[in-house]
């Protein structure tokens, strides 16, 4: 296997994990527009849903993937992925208001709207990890969405069960946004007389380690305070 070919399924590997860890609600809304269609149009609303947000998620994420490469944007959309990875492991699964449909056409605007909505962790980390490659992008969604949407259930449980995944796709994230930040030019000027190819290396760590370690640090202070709210009350 030539290094370009091993650069290229590293970066698609890379894809289809974050948008797996960040679409677990997407999936939840697919099932819950879905939930009171007639089981015989219910598997065509989910595909048809599915499809379409997809189509515009692509959509989107080339757009982003276009804009990362301005001057810049590079450093705001590693910050914005920091936030992102940090508010993974500090989230609280919360119940969607999403109401039932009743039609298909129905169903597949309510999935497309709130696909939509709920998409811009994933659409900005995909482009940011894709590193300006539609192929990429087109080929990590087309893998990754279908996983999402016909293995919800199954990929909540695994989630679950073993948290620990859930902190590795945290570090994941926070290596491609301190990837991404020392790659903006502002940036980059800084590390004059570094070899190119420990630069990148050497932002992700720092980026992983800096995510890991707020998100120990802020889960901990969550939980020390609902425990406290609990003992006095």
């Amino acid at each position: 296997m030539s290094s370009d070919t091993a650069v290229f399924l590293l970066a698609l590997l890379q894809i289809i994990w974050i948008n797996v860890l960040l679409s677990g609600d997407n999936a939840v809304v697919i099932a819950l527009a879905c939930r009171s269609l007639p089981p015989e149009t219910r598997k065509w609303g989910v595909i048809l849903g599915a499809g379409v947000a997809v189509a515009m998620r692509v959509g989107f994420t080339i757009i982003v993937a276009t804009l990362m490469g301005l001057p810049y944007l590079k450093i705001i959309g590693g910050i914005l992925l920091f936030w992102i990875a940090i508010q993974l492991l500090l989230e609280n699964a919360d119940e969607k208001d999403i109401a039932e449909s009743h039609s298909i056409w129905s169903a597949v605007r309510t999935i497309v709207i709130a696909d939509t909505v709920m998409s811009l962790d994933n659409v900005v980390a995909i482009a940011a990890a894709a590193k300006g490659s539609w192929t990429l992008i087109v080929i990590g969604l087309a893998i990754s969405v279908p996983m999402i949407v016909f293995g919800a259930t199954l990929l909540m449980t695994i989630l679950e069960r073993y948290p620990i995944l859930v902190w590795a796709g945290a570090g994941l994230l926070g290596w491609v946004a301190g990837g991404l930040i020392v790659a903006d030019p502002l940036v980059h000027n800084l590390f004059v007389g570094w070899s190119p190819e420990l630069i990148e290396p050497f932002g992700g760590s720092l980026g992983a380690a800096l995510v890991l370690a707020a998100g120990y640090f802020l889960k901990k202070k969550h939980d020390d305070s609902v425990e406290d709210v609990e003992t006095s009350g």
